[in-house]
């Protein structure tokens, strides 16, 4: 294969597929994750939502007793609450937001008509509990979130007692209409959400594997400084050379990051699972052990790509990439068996994994590497045959903690205005207070979007309320012309109740490929909703109102983003980029300052662990900055860049070097060893940096050096360099 194939390839990944989404963020930190994620699509989802709803519907037009349309839409948002997740924590989350949104229905349905000088300050606090509450994870955030929309919905029209305690009542009553359909539904599948979780992992390193396999496929070209080149031949070297340094800073920032954050949901999913039966199942172990392989296999690529990129022998990166183009389909094949929960035929797959390893016996470190791989690609393959789902000797596990430490901790920890979960819920009240006065002044049957809108749009951080109103604004506008077409086509309620459950299913069906996307498909359902609850509306005055009143509502939510208590994002990268240092000085302390035992004691792994998440917190907090505005040319966010990617080629060098038996002088080893722990010691903000030893370069450390070298002159940069700049 030529060079100009796999660059092809490279180049095709970067720039027609740089759009990230939300689950994969891509390597273009400059663009909104606004992708569509195909995967994402789930048609369980769908028809769980159309049958709690849907149903309720078709039977208020049977028996036209109005309650029933209050429990229909109690049911649609129980479902909007419902986030997924282990069957006890969801039941317990949905139980709760069933009894909340009751009792916020009754209680400010009979307030209503104090006013808004008693009404608004309540609500303001329940807003602000509402918004506060995304500090217990994402199940409560999607609650909270719908709870706001009930305390807007409440507030439309004014209920006597009786009327509230009904209506509270079976407000109740529908949200556990759709909790005990959901529960019954996914109860068939229990541990789905944990085959996915895991599957997703396996099938990154896939994508990871084909990419190395590209870049493994370029050839090195010969040093800048070779005398017998003609001087535009040195040039045009040059040119190729920084291509390959660039296509391997976008190869790592392209897959590391969302591997890693695959490998952490897939833990989150793990343990709450555990936790949610109070002991580790068989199943769950295997899922463990699953992910736990995949991690490895995870350093070890980072082992090889760091081989790969160092290597000027091309003999050397063809049995590089032999080996990858034989890993990938053996991958593939686990991440189906994983994801659809199938059985692997262990033979030939063992057979495929034999010819994976060979002709690189001669050859120690790429040696030493594949066998690693191809190690936890066999246990991954065992725990999905016949023997792998024997029954017997469950591993028991710690208790989950106590509940009370479970809600009090996130809350006494956020509970200061550094936090951006604080923040949030405070800009969120205060813009909210507003608006919920102007609906209560000016009512009408829509003035409830405006408050909805500013809410729901509102993020933590600039850069995903941008992203919000973006996708939100547009997909009402979409949404809202095709329902204002469906409404003009259906003209009888009955037709309009039926349609409810084609677009019910659609909506929510696409809930997780795009927020977008999921407005686009929600909106007509909401107008057709309109048309049914409120008849002697126009479609097209529907449409054109909530496009109106989500535009405006955006505007604000984008505006006090800005302006209220912004977290200022290269102040925040500096944070970061400091944690990101610390971590890999305790990682190179780990690696080069102990021995075997710290491989097999964890301490390692726990290391390299802390390095990925630091990486990716370094990586979100650019990606908000370069998507703030003016943010992107301010020089903390300039200097984290540079330092992002050579702090990822420092992580990779000591991946390798963990993975390596270090031969050369001990004397030495130790000398440069302990100047690079304290140089990035000294970088992390801790101690002053260190004179340099005079020992010579050991040939594993000798690029490693120069990375730390590079890293000190962009965080701490010599006077000359600083009169230049």
């Amino acid at each position: 294969m030529t060079a100009a194939g796999p660059r092809r390839r490279i180049r095709a990944a970067t720039f027609l597929h740089g759009r990230g989404t939300l689950a994969n963020p891509g390597l273009d930190l400059t663009r909104l994750p606004i992708g569509l994620d195909p995967r994402g699509l789930s048609l369980v989802d769908g028809v769980r939502a159309a049958l709690a709803f849907g149903l309720v519907i078709l039977l208020h037009e049977w028996v036209a007793w109005p309650p029933l349309l209050t429990l229909a839409l109690a049911a649609n948002l129980a479902c909007f609450a419902d986030a997924g997740g282990p069957m006890r924590s969801r039941l317990m989350v949905l139980t709760v937001f069933s009894l909340l949104s009751g009792a916020i229905w009754g209680l400010f349905g009979l307030m209503q008509p104090l006013g808004p000088v008693l009404v608004v300050p309540l609500a303001g606090l329940v807003i602000f509990a509402c918004t506060y509450a995304r500090v217990w994870g994402v199940q409560a955030q999607a609650a909270g979130n719908v709870l706001v929309l009930v305390l807007c919905f409440a507030l439309d029209r004014p209920l006597s007692p009786d009327q509230a305690l009904v209506a509270g009542l079976v407000f109740t009553a529908g949200g556990l209409w759709a909790t005990l359909l959901a529960l019954l539904l996914w109860r068939l599948h229990p541990y789905r959400p944990t085959h996915r979780a895991v599957a997703e992992v396996w099938r990154r390193l896939t994508r990871l594997c084909d990419d190395l396999e590209a870049l493994a496929s370029l050839t090195w070209p010969e040093k800048p400084e070779d005398k017998a080149a003609p001087r535009a031949g040195n040039r045009q070297i040059f040119d190729r050379h920084t291509f390959d340094l660039q296509a391997f800073d976008r190869h790592a920032r392209a897959h590391r990051r969302g591997v890693r954050e695959a490998i952490e949901q897939a833990r989150t999913v793990i343990v709450d699972l555990a936790r949610s039966r109070e002991r580790i199942s068989d199943r769950t172990a295997q899922a463990l052990i699953r992910l736990e392989a995949a991690e490895q296999i995870f350093a070890a690529l980072i082992a090889l790509s760091d081989l790969i990129e160092g290597e000027s022998d091309p003999r050397r990166r063809r049995m590089a990439r032999r080996f990858l183009r034989r890993l990938r389909p053996l991958l593939g094949v686990i991440a189906r068996a994983i994801r659809d929960d199938s059985v692997i035929d262990l033979a030939r797959l063992e057979r495929a994994i034999e010819r994976g390893a060979r002709r690189l016996a001669h050859d120690r470190g790429l040696s030493d590497l594949a066998t690693r791989i191809l190690d936890r690609v066999r246990i991954g393959a065992k725990l999905s045959t016949p023997d792998g789902y024997r029954p017997g000797g469950a591993l028991m596990g710690r208790a989950s903690l106590p509940l009370g430490t479970r809600l009090l901790g996130p809350l006494s920890t956020n509970l200061t205005f550094a936090s951006a979960n604080l923040r949030h819920a405070v800009r969120a009240t205060v813009v909210a207070a507003p608006a919920l006065w102007a609906t209560l002044v000016w009512s009408g049957p829509f003035a409830h979007w405006l408050t909805i809108t500013v809410v729901l749009t509102m993020q933590p951080f600039y850069a995903a309320t941008w992203q919000r109103a973006l996708e939100r604004i547009g997909g009402t506008v979409l949404g809202g012309l095709i329902g204002a077409a469906l409404a003009g086509i259906a003209t009888t309620p009955l037709a309009l109740a039926a349609l409810v459950f084609p677009l019910s299913i659609i909506g929510f069906a696409a809930r997780q490929v795009s927020y977008g996307v999921f407005i686009a498909c929600l909106t007509p359902l909401v107008v057709l909703l309109v048309e049914v609850v409120e008849p002697g509306h126009g479609s097209w005055e529907v449409a054109g109102m909530r496009a109106l009143l989500t535009l405006l509502g955006g505007l604000i939510a984008v505006a006090s983003a800005l302006v209220l208590w912004p977290i200022w994002e290269p102040d925040q990268v500096r944070l970061e980029l400091r944690k990101a240092v610390r971590a890999h000085a305790a990682f190179a302390r780990a690696v080069l300052c102990t021995g075997p035992e710290a491989e097999t004691s964890g301490t390692r792994a726990q290391a390299a662990r802390a390095v990925g998440l630091a990486l990716s917190d370094l990586e979100a907090a650019l990606a908000r900055a370069l998507q703030q505005p003016r943010a992107g040319r301010h020089p903390h966010v300039e200097t984290a860049m540079v330092a992002d990617a050579t702090l990822r080629r420092i992580s990779a060098r000591l991946t390798a070097l963990r993975y390596a038996a270090e031969t050369a002088d001990a004397e030495a080893l130790a000398a440069w060893s302990g100047w690079i722990t304290a140089t990035l010691t000294s970088l992390g903000g801790e101690g002053a940096l260190p004179p340099m030893p005079k020992a010579r370069h050991t040939d594993g450390l000798r690029r490693l050096v120069g990375q730390v070298e590079l890293l000190s002159e962009t965080l701490n940069p010599s006077p000359d360099r600083i009169a230049t700049a």
